[in-house]
């Protein structure tokens, strides 16, 4: 779960990236649609220039709320060696014309401009050869693609920001992965990226393809994807991971389908079919966290629901994961969908498993992580058919709660001032009121509405895990980090505890992994901002035994 409810200025800060070194010849001319929360909101073309002289990178954008820039058109010039030469923006911005001019000399970036009826004159020092961030576009990607090529893991970069700021970009991770398009594979290499903005840390994933070419841009925590028009389809998804036994699938849900992997054992333990009929296998649904879409569950790098599926399938269980709706290969509306909706959807796959000649259907249970431990027990709560319910790293509060305790504990590590955490926590409060009951934003800041007025988070504000308990009588097991910072150990004990005295369960079972944090994989201080220098990105054996031996145990016990 995110620590706090991100806003959409925070991603225009550092929306555009743009520089290169290495160039292929000639002109080319790309297109890519912009999706916020999975709807699309906008496109931008691309044309990119090398010759002689260096590249030349030109944008134009045109967007729909509740973006900021409605239209306008990016000009970037590098010179040959790679350095920054001029930046010539013309948008619209909330309704006022922007213009923007910037030059390079001798390690100067000097602006003049004008937003609306206000001048802009700056001149700032910045790094030699630093890329060219300006606000709003998100074609210059396409030069950060190419200056990314030749670095590694752990390397470092300088970007500038026009006429703000210069920032650092650290590459977290750097991987080999493939984007399935229909019944294609397209080869990508993805870049894992940390923005070091003034206001905080933004991650972002970048992704090329074999000949450097930009594919995608993916902001998780503003749910932003920036998408090439030939892989934008919802037939393709990004394989971020695979086990030997996946399967692509395609599950029918409430008007649309879901597109999903089922990871099949190598060994498998099923109970044995009528004369002639292969053994039923006993399943298990795996469910992410909020503001994870994939159905390989990465956060961080870190794909958790990708490793639990073939952790769960080597005990000899079948697995199967989906993209959340509207992600990836499933449809649905992504800006309409509640966690009773993403319920419903896990009811759909159990359905659809249940009706299976190879999967038994009394034996099929539903594992969540996170905010999918919510979910997981609303589907367990609204379909008895589920034989098990097992919750990872489950809040113990409701969904208000919960963003005001995350939001005190960044502070904590901010060491913000009492007067600054006040003012803060004060703006939540009133953030998570007027979402929850449609009045009071004009307390609120317009950019802070537009990112917080969704169905989703108004259902996670409001959910409560005390209530959706009650109904629950299937066997539960609670799996917790030791070291989780975005769910605090605290939050196993309690959430126990409801479910021993308020649910209907008559098996409630407690696991607590010793030098875990909230992604499931070994730590040492557990707190996001490790995130990027873990060595180890994988998931804790002692959480996958933990769960494959309550599972094993569990459907044991089903005649």
């Amino acid at each position: 779960m995110p620590s706090s409810y991100c806003i959409w200025a925070l991603v225009l800060l550092l929306a555009v990236p743009a520089a290169a070194q290495q160039a292929p010849a000639a002109t080319r001319m790309s297109g890519f649609t912009i999706f916020l929360q999975g709807a699309p909101i906008g496109r931008e073309d691309v044309t990119t220039h090398d010759d002689a002289n260096g590249l030349a990178i030109t944008s134009q954008a045109r967007r729909s709320p509740p973006a900021v820039t409605a239209s306008g058109t990016l000009e970037i010039r590098y010179r040959a060696d790679g350095s920054p030469q001029s930046v010539l923006l013309e948008s619209t911005n909330e309704g006022q014309p922007l213009t923007l001019r910037t030059r390079f000399e001798d390690g100067n970036a000097i602006s003049e401009g004008n937003q609306g009826a206000v001048p802009i004159t700056k001149t700032d020092k910045i790094t030699p050869g630093a890329v060219l961030l300006p606000n709003g576009f998100f074609g210059p990607h396409v030069a950060l693609a190419r200056r990314l090529a030749p670095l590694n893991a752990g390397a470092e970069i300088r970007a500038y920001i026009p006429p703000y700021a210069e920032v650092g970009i650290q590459i977290s991770a750097v991987a080999n992965q493939r984007i399935q398009t229909g019944t294609t594979t397209l080869d990508v290499r993805t870049y894992e990226l940390l923005f070091a903005n003034p206001n905080g840390i933004l991650s972002m994933t970048l992704s090329v393809d074999g000949t450097g070419d930009l594919i995608s841009v993916r902001i998780p925590a503003q749910q932003l994807d920036i998408v090439r028009d030939d892989v934008s389809s919802a037939t393709t998804r990004l394989q971020t991971y695979a086990n030997p036994g996946d399967e692509p699938v395609t599950i029918p849900a409430a008007g649309f389908n879901l597109g999903a992997t089922l990871t099949r054992p190598a060994t498998p333990v099923g109970r044995g079919g009528a004369s002639g009929q292969p053994a039923r296998l006993p399943a298990v649904i795996l469910l992410p966290g909020s503001g994870v879409g994939d159905r390989d569950g990465v956060a961080a790098g870190v794909p958790t629901l990708g490793q639990l599926a073939g952790a769960i399938a080597d005990a000899g269980f079948v697995a199967v994961r989906f993209d959340k709706r509207g992600y990836g290969q499933s449809g649905g509306r992504v800006e309409s969908a509640t966690l009773n909706d993403f319920a419903e959807d896990a009811v759909a796959v159990m359905k659809w498993l249940a009706a299976r000649k190879d999967i038994d259907p009394k034996r099929i249970a539903v594992v969540g992580h996170s905010e999918g431990a919510w979910v997981a027990l609303l589907a367990a709560a609204r379909e008895k058919r589920f034989a098990a319910v097992a919750a990872i790293a489950a809040p113990s509060v409701t969904g208000s709660e919960l963003v005001l305790e995350q939001q005190r504990h960044v502070l904590d590590r901010m060491k913000a001032t009492d007067a600054d955490r006040q003012a803060k926590v004060e703006l939540q409060a009133k953030i998570n009121a007027a979402v929850i009951s449609g009045r009071g934003w004009d307390a609120v800041p317009a950019d802070v509405k537009r990112q917080a007025d969704t169905p989703w988070f108004q259902s996670l504000l409001m959910f409560d895990p005390a209530k959706a308990i009650k109904d629950v009588r299937q066997p539960i097991l609670f799996v917790h980090g030791e070291l989780d910072k975005q769910v605090p150990i605290s939050h196993v004990g309690r959430i126990s505890d409801l479910a021993r005295k308020q649910s209907k369960s008559k098996s409630v079972s407690e696991v607590t992994v010793k030098g875990v944090n909230h992604l499931l994989v070994p730590a040492v201080t557990g707190e996001v901002d490790e995130y990027a220098t873990l060595t180890d990105r994988n998931v804790s054996k002692d959480v996958t035994a933990a769960i494959n031996d309550w599972l094993t145990k569990t459907f044991a016990a089903i005649r």
